[in-house]
């Protein structure tokens, strides 16, 4: 076998840590020294092509994913959905494309890596949704044709498509795909025997004794994982549709349930190729991390708040920050002078009315307000009506507030 390529560029060199596309398109190795194709031997060539991902082509698929992890992050759950998910069975795609072994498949140039367009998943999702608006699945999950038309575009049997063109309020993200692990591979060699031949492409008669001709395609292999992105300008959106602006998410949702387990992605879906369910663990991590960028956020504007109040407001601050970590604890703290957080009420207001204290009498309003809002809630007692006017006279409220 050979290369079609000029002599000095295969003299000293075999291409052998090509990433799959480039092993499959350019530096393919598959031609006669006529530059004819073996009729036998195929299924060897996907075979070479299925097992070349190097490590520097893992590296670049990681780092592609993470590029859309981290723009996702940048854009925000409002606007975007996040679908971790995992194929359940093989998914072929780009079979159509023009290839010496008759069989393509759809790489990105100039990565050399498998994915899906975005196009395409935009296509599946359409489909799911516009089977479920049918009624075909019983329950509609919310689709009706005006959300199709608007979060997907005039679909090709709207006669106004091309004279009022208008785009779609979401975006698709290319899919890509990652192996389960470090060491398993990305693509799969997968056959299909096709029989009567001789009824279907000549003029024979179908028959029991026709020999099936395998033919041999490359496929994303079955555990791969990928995320699903789908981007939502909400300003394509008409003010009189306003509820599809936080609706979308939940209508995508049941759309990708559907399209992921029953119509497939990809081609040869007909035949159970293209299948994915979520990916609980990954949703997990992808929910945690959330969930910490959230907090560290919420962290990060409580401290910018913090940084302009004054001594005072700094000290109620964290006297209702106190309050409110022990009514999530869901325990109240004992009515007793000495200890908790009665203790602290008491200090504050008696620091509060001290001449020298440096309070103004808004400074004591505002803890007024809050000692009057907290501590019936955390203070065992309290909640009383007895034990609360002989805590009020304790804690000089009416001093507090300047009556």
């Amino acid at each position: 076998m050979s290369y079609a390529l000029p002599d000095y560029l295969t003299r000293h060199a075999r291409f052998d840590d090509c990433p799959p596309g480039h092993r499959f398109g350019l530096y393919f190795d598959g031609w006669r020294e006529d530059f004819s194709i073996p009729r036998d031997g195929k299924t060897g060539l996907f075979r070479t092509v299925a097992g070349a991902l190097p490590d520097h082509s893992r590296k670049a698929l990681r780092a592609l994913c993470a590029r859309q992890q981290v723009l996702a992050s940048a854009i925000g759950e409002k606007l975007l959905l996040t679908h971790p998910a995992r194929l359940t069975a093989p998914l072929a795609t780009g079979l159509g494309n023009e290839h010496p072994l008759e069989n393509g498949f759809a790489f990105l140039t100039p990565h050399g890596l498998p994915y899906l367009a975005g196009s395409g998943v935009k296509g599946v999702l359409r489909r799911a949704a516009e089977e479920l608006e049918s009624g075909e699945w019983g329950d509609t999950c919310g689709w009706d044709q005006t959300a199709i038309d608007l979060l997907f575009g005039p679909g090709e049997e709207n006669p106004e498509r091309d004279t009022h063109a208008r785009r779609g309020a979401l975006m698709f993200w290319d899919l890509f795909f990652q192996p389960p692990s470090d060491k398993a591979p990305l693509l799969a060699v997968e056959i299909m025997t096709p029989h009567h031949s001789q009824y279907l492409q000549h003029d024979g008669h179908p028959h029991a004794n026709e020999q099936p001709t395998p033919i041999p395609f490359l496929a994303v292999a079955a555990g791969s994982h990928c995320t699903l992105y789908v981007q939502c300008n909400p300003a394509l959106i008409p003010a009189d549709h306003a509820e599809l602006r936080d609706g979308w998410r939940a209508l995508i949702e049941a759309a990708i349930d559907l399209a992921g387990e029953w119509l497939g992605f990809g081609a040869k879906t007909a035949v159970g190729y293209g299948r994915i369910g979520q990916d609980e663990a990954l949703r997990k991590k992808l929910a945690r991390n959330a969930a910490d960028r959230a907090e560290a956020a919420e962290q990060a504007a409580r401290q910018a708040a913090r940084d302009g109040l004054s001594q005072q407001a700094l000290a109620i601050a964290d006297f209702v920050e106190s309050c409110e970590q022990k009514q999530r604890s869901g325990r109240k703290d004992p009515l007793n002078p000495g200890n908790g957080l009665y203790a602290a009420a008491l200090a504050a207001s008696k620091q509060a009315l001290a001449a020298d204290g440096g309070w103004s009498a808004d400074d004591r309003l505002q803890l007024a307000e809050a000692l009057q809002k907290w501590l019936p809630l955390v203070i065992e007692k309290l909640d009383r009506k007895d034990d609360w006017k002989d805590a009020r006279k304790k804690l000089q409220l009416a001093a507090l507030r300047g009556e």
